[in-house]
């Protein structure tokens, strides 16, 4: 109980000093100090509780919910003002609608409910806090360095708001920590908002045109969810006088449908699943540390925590059959939009979109294998997304770009980070890599249980594959003489980064510890059986990524062996190695890029399709669940 309350409260009280203190060089040292922390904190927690069967607590004191009440209140009346500011109509009556309906419920009813177990913490929410805990520190590390470079190198332009910004972060982790420890659906709905803001909030950090229009739409879409997450909770008590989640999972799950198809709809919105993953493309306008914070490791993550929670509800129902096509939907257009992207960010947000969407896919079809994988899949995605996100930070501060052409020859021009880069893209498709491992049990669940959704699997896999292979062919294709831009790289960077590079190579080192720790006792909690990995199976995956490590590995010294000479351009090279004169006398550039089947995969009418399918569910999902 104070591990958990450790984490909500000491976060929170670090992003309260930092707001207070203007001054870099005196919020720096609290910054590390705040994630060294958490780090420390999350790391006993797991210590302290993998064995452990579920915990329930009750409230600490009665005062919170009416704390929670006023804070709601407080900040829906901000959120609106900010609204009317910037005369943004739809999201003010969304934020009005949210605040009438919770406010008014918890003032008229939610005084007569006796709420038992406030907070709770099992096999799942431990997971979750590795997550939350430590990869939002690591990330905390990496950003006390790039937002000095950010403000005092690269983006003078923009008002040095750093105390604002650490603010928000980590009140973030705070809020996150909040949603998987309650078991209240009340405070699991405050600390959802509370997500909401900060991702507002920092999107629109540079406060940009650009990154205004950004922020105010993924308030818009995640105001939506929320607005359902309201209604769900509603219509619980209304029918069950409940509002705890270990007694609506103790339900009979063909009465609770219309709610938790309700608060599935919030998970979707959070989780950037179509048709309102257009949210999440915008946000890549924020920092780095956000993108990789919010957008791709943590809070994106929240909305397939609570869609999971309710995998055993979803199991056997036509509900979760459309939730799970909602999300194999998403896997695959996303992946085809992915390839056809010159930005790394957006390939990176693609990627992430599409990856929770084949979370959100194994949610849907509820069984003990399916679960399985997508516990997994929460992991191994976080820390090689996380780890590829940052080292495209660096990147774009180094070379001025986040075009993945002008990546070519990233070896031998930033090696250290190129090394890393492919560790990360190895970590999300490359066998033994838990994320292949992770597919590959979802494959084996679908073909289990629904083998029409093998189809989304199959072509969104193929589709992954190609667009990391032609990015990793990007980075080690060196056609002229580069000099090495690493240097000035801040050590909190580095630390991050080789810190997370050591988490994807162990995630899948030790990826069978992980399962019997975290993973299969919570399957077994659930359905009393799980999956087994047999001990020669194990030793084939350690040789394997033995072996697919020399590939990354064998670039370490490739900068100092590799000399660059003139290429046959089909002409008389000229001036330098990637100059040549044609036959008719004219000068020409050698260009190389990858292939990005614009006519094929286009973005615009992929997403349209998406758009147009997915709400078309969605309103089948409503239909089926109040039927």
């Amino acid at each position: 109980m104070q591990l958990i309350c450790f984490l909500i409260l000491f976060p929170l009280i670090v992003g309260i000093i930092l707001l207070l203190i203007r001054s870099p060089k005196l919020s720096n040292p609290i910054v590390l100090f705040g994630a060294v922390g958490v780090f420390i904190a999350t790391v006993s927690l797991l210590l302290s509780t993998f064995r452990l069967p579920a915990v329930y607590f009750a409230s600490p004191t009665p005062l919170i919910d009416k704390a929670m009440l006023v804070i709601e209140i407080i900040l829906g009346i901000f959120i609106l003002y900010l609204c009317v500011k910037s005369r943004n109509i739809l999201s003010g009556i969304l934020i009005t609608a949210q605040v009438i309906l919770i406010s008014g419920f918890e003032i008229f009813f939610g005084h007569q409910e006796t709420v038992t177990h406030a907070l709770f913490i099992d096999k799942l929410s431990v997971l979750m806090t590795a997550v939350i805990g430590i990869i939002g520190s690591l990330i905390c590390v990496y950003a006390s360095g790039y937002m000095k470079d950010f403000h005092e190198v690269y983006h003078k332009e923009i008002g040095d708001r750093r105390n604002v910004f650490f603010f928000l972060t980590f009140l973030f982790l705070s809020a996150m920590f909040g949603i998987v420890f309650s078991n209240n659906l009340l405070w699991i709905y405050f600390f959802w908002e509370i997500t909401t803001l900060c991702s507002f909030l920092l999107i629109g950090y540079k406060k940009t045109e650009e990154s205004t229009k950004s922020a105010f739409h993924a308030l818009k879409m995640n105001l939506i969810g929320g607005l359902a997450f309201a209604v769900g909770i509603i219509w619980l008590y209304h029918s069950f006088q409940i509002i705890e989640l270990d007694k609506v999972l103790a339900l009979n799950k063909f009465a609770v449908l219309v709610p938790v198809a309700l608060i599935c709809i919030a998970g979707l919105t959070k989780s950037a699943q179509y048709p309102f993953s257009s949210w999440l493309l915008g946000a890549m306008v924020a920092p780095t540390p956000v993108s990789a914070l919010l957008h791709s490791s943590t809070m994106v993550k929240a909305g397939v925590y609570i869609i999971l929670r309710f995998a055993t509800v979803l199991e056997g129902t036509a509900c979760g059959f459309v939730i799970a096509l909602i999300g194999g939907l998403t896997f695959v257009i996303a992946s085809f939009a992915a390839i056809s992207q010159r930005d790394a960010k957006k390939v990176l947000a693609y990627s992430t979109i599409a990856n929770l969407g084949l979370i959100v896919l194994c949610c849907g079809v509820g069984t003990y294998e399916a679960v399985w994988a997508a516990m997994l899949l929460i992991i191994f995605h976080a820390v090689a997304k996380c780890l590829l996100f940052l080292c495209v930070g660096v990147v774009e501060h180094k070379l001025h770009s986040r075009n993945i052409d002008n990546m070519s020859g990233l070896i031998i021009s930033m090696p250290k980070v190129s090394i890393m880069m492919q560790i990360g893209m190895a970590g999300m498709f490359l066998a033994p890599f838990g994320m292949l491992i992770s597919k590959w049990a979802a494959l084996k669940a679908i073909v289990d249980s629904n083998p029409t959704l093998l189809v989304f699997i199959v072509f969104g896999g193929a589709a992954t594959l190609f667009f990391w292979v032609k990015w990793i062919g990007t980075l080690i294709m060196v056609f002229r003489p580069l000099k090495n831009v690493e240097e000035g790289t801040h050590k909190t960077e580095w630390l991050a980064l080789a810190t997370l590079s050591g988490l994807t190579i162990g995630a899948c080192a030790f990826f069978p510890v992980v399962s019997a720790w975290f993973v299969q006792p919570y399957v077994v909690e659930l359905y009393g059986r799980t999956i087994q990995m047999s001990q020669g199976n194990v030793v084939i995956m350690l040789i394997m990524l033995a072996m697919v490590m020399l590939f990354p590995l064998s670039f370490i010294n490739y900068g100092k062996n590799v000399k660059v000479t003139d290429a046959y351009l089909g002409g008389a090279n000229i001036d330098s190695s990637v100059r040549f004169r044609g036959a008719v006398g004219s000068d020409y550039d050698m260009e190389l890029k990858s292939y990005y089947l614009d006519n094929y995969f286009n973005e615009a009418r992929l997403m349209k399709v998406g758009v147009a399918v997915s709400s078309i569910l969605l309103v089948v999902l409503i239909l089926i669940a109040i039927r």
